[in-house]
């Protein structure tokens, strides 16, 4: 069965973006020779993979979610189809649905699409945000890559937009990103 993973970036004190949803304060530059390049390749959006020398984004992921917050970014900028190297499922209410085929808006219930998803064929499925997305899917949500970077925000999108219901989860690996970012990988 394919795995729903969480591989996200997030502050030191747990926010993924901003109050109004921007994430520029992030550093945005990964190094492309970094290992973050190379292991997730899949991860970049498709405009940046020339930049990043990325050729072919193999990898273990065959499908992106995103939330609508998430995804509208890329539309202010004319992208409808950000991950083109990947299937794109967006849940939104209040988008209609994409002209681009590469993209899907589900309007459903995330966890019952979700269950569905991981039960057909295919590689594992990147959920990439947001908080609101993460909450209603964290029972889903087999593993989790977060790249913790070194900022403290004080408020702004949590990483998991979830009641108070602790989960414990099992460390697999730490990996130093560069300039402070250190991915911590856990599973359920």
């Amino acid at each position: 069965m394919r795995k729903l993973v969480y591989y996200v970036a997030s502050t030191i004190d747990g926010f993924i973006a901003a109050p109004d949803g921007s994430y520029d304060f992030f550093d945005l530059q990964p190094d492309p020779a970094g290992p973050l390049v190379k292991r997730w390749p899949q991860t970049f959006p498709t405009f940046a993979h020339q930049q990043l020398g990325i050729d072919r984004p193999q990898g273990r992921f065959d499908t992106v979610l995103m939330g609508r917050a998430t995804y509208e970014p890329a539309l202010r900028l004319g992208v409808t189809s950000p991950y083109a190297h990947l299937k794109q499922y967006v849940f939104a209410r209040s988008l209609p649905p994409s002209d681009d085929p590469a993209v899907e808006i589900v309007s459903g219930d995330p966890v019952t699409f979700v269950r569905d998803l991981k039960g057909r064929p295919g590689a594992d499925i990147w959920l990439c945000g947001g908080g609101q997305l993460a909450g209603q899917l964290v029972s889903e949500v087999d593993e989790w890559l977060v790249k913790v970077n070194p900022v403290v925000a004080g408020s702004g999108i949590p990483l998991v937009d979830h009641p108070f219901t602790p989960q414990h989860l099992t460390l697999v690996d730490t990996t130093p990103a560069g300039r402070g970012v250190v991915l911590l990988h856990y599973t359920r």
